[in-house]
Formats: C-alpha cells, sequence, structure tokens
C-alpha cells in the first residue's frame, strides 16, 4: 500500500549544514550516554533507563535546534501508564526509535540481535532488557518474543513492536508480521496502535533531515483477550493504514 509522497524536500545548504551538526551530535553524545549506562549497570535499571530516556530527548532538541524538525503527538489519551500495553507502530526512521522512548511510558523494544552487538551503544541497548531476536530463526525470534515480552508486559513494561520488519517509504505500509498480534493473544494485554510521518522528515537510508512537523498518531486500545492473533493484527494494520493516509 503506497501513497505518493508530496512534501517538498529541498536539499539547501542549511540542510546540510544542520544535518552534519545533528550527526556530530548524536554520535559523541551517544558515546557518552552508552559510556555511562555501561558503567551504571550494577545499579538499577530504572536508572539506566532514565538516562536513555534523557539522551532521547537530547536529540529530539537537537533536531529541533540544528534541523529546524519538531512533531507533535495526537491521542496521548488513550495512553493509560498505569497498565501496559503493546505498542504496534509503523516503521519509517530512526527517529520514531528514539522519540517513542520520550512520548509513551517505561519500555522495552523488539530488535534484531545483531544491534546489541554494536561497541558501546549496542552494548548499552543490550542492557536495557532489549528484546533481541535473531530474524534467521522465525521460530525462535518468536519463542523469545512470547517469553520475554510476556514477563516484562507483567512487570508493568510496554513493549515496542515495528511489525512491518523494516523501515518502509514515506505512505508506505508493508504487510504486518503476526508476532506482536500473538503477543498479544497470549498475554492478553492491549494493543495500541501509533502511526506517524516521520519519513517525510527523517527519511530512511538519509543523511539528511529537513524541518517541519512530525506527526504522531496515538490510537484507542485495541482489546486482546478471547480473540485471535490474526483479528488484532488486521484491526491494527487497519488503523494505522487509516492514520497514515489522513496525514
Amino acid at each position: 500500500m503506497k501513497q505518493q509522497n508530496t512534501l517538498p524536500q529541498e536539499n539547501k545548504p542549511r540542510n546540510y549544514l544542520g544535518s552534519t551538526f545533528l550527526f556530530i551530535g548524536i554520535f559523541t553524545s551517544a558515546t557518552v550516554a552508552g559510556l555511562l549506562i555501561l558503567l551504571l549497570m550494577p545499579f538499577n535499571f530504572s536508572i539506566r533507563y532514565k538516562i536513555s530516556a534523557l539522551w532521547c530527548q537530547l536529540v529530539l532538541l537537537m533536531s529541533k535546534v540544528f534541523c529546524g524538525l519538531s512533531y507533535e503527538v495526537e491521542g496521548l489519551e488513550h495512553i493509560d501508564k498505569n497498565l501496559a500495553a503493546i505498542v504496534l507502530s509503523n516503521h519509517q526512521s530512526a527517529w520514531e526509535t528514539l522519540a517513542l522512548r520520550c512520548i509513551l511510558p517505561t519500555q522495552v523494544v523488539l530488535l534484531k540481535r545483531s544491534l546489541i552487538l554494536l561497541p558501546v551503544w549496542g552494548w548499552a541497548l543490550g542492557t536495557l532488557k532489549s528484546i533481541a531476536i535473531n530474524r534467521k530463526s522465525q521460530t525462535t525470534a518468536l519463542r523469545t518474543l512470547l517469553e520475554k515480552g510476556t514477563a516484562y508486559l507483567n512487570e508493568g513494561l510496554w513493549v515496542i513492536v515495528f511489525p512491518e520488519g523494516t523501515r518502509t517509504a514515506p505512505g508506505e505500509i508493508r504487510k504486518f508480521s503476526i508476532g506482536g498480534a500473538m503477543l498479544a493473544q497470549k498475554s492478553g494485554f492491549p494493543v495500541i496502535p501509533v502511526a506517524r510521518n516521520a519519513g517525510d522528515f527523517w527519511p530512511r537510508y538519509s543523511f539528511l533531515k529537513y524541518p517541519g512537523t512530525i506527526k504522531v498518531k496515538i490510537g484507542p486500545a485495541i482489546e486482546s483477550k478471547g480473540r485471535k492473533a490474526a483479528e488484532i493484527n488486521a484491526e491494527t494494520e487497519s488503523w494505522i493504514a487509516q492514520a497514515i493516509r489522513e496525514m
């Protein structure tokens, strides 16, 4: 499913300059934050998590200062901080992996195992209860998601899943994998659908970032108790597709 991207993206000198400053800022601050998180491994998870969230806030601030990129959120009333949930979200850029940590309650994320092998940054990510899976073994990956995801939900942590599996172009939606919906069916925790148009301003595989306002839409909770994963998945995918069309 694909829609034409009509937002202008001019490669002006300020785009290059701002994107360069942002890259340097992200690289240096991520190294410092990563080292600090690793040094705090003997301490409580909440301390390391707060540092990661502060770093994400810093990156969003640098994005605004250097690139003129801000965001607005619709649907915060659907967030119940007293009840853990599974977030199923479209995936257009690296931006949402940072922003969701600032927008939503304490969370863990499903990611590919190779990411936590990266020196410093990946190692630090591995200490934050990330659900790392080997995509080459789908059976093992699903078992890991169901076991760890259920355990973390019962701890009160939110679980973030990008069911498309990889970043997509603006306006495009890939078929959702069933894993996140199966976690909802097994655990009984609700699904919160989230959509955004970050790829229009922070494109995948692109060095350049563009000024503007990213829109984030949070949908009402989708009940999972007594429902099949396929039904949960279809309802979530439909809501996200409609939200993207409205953007």
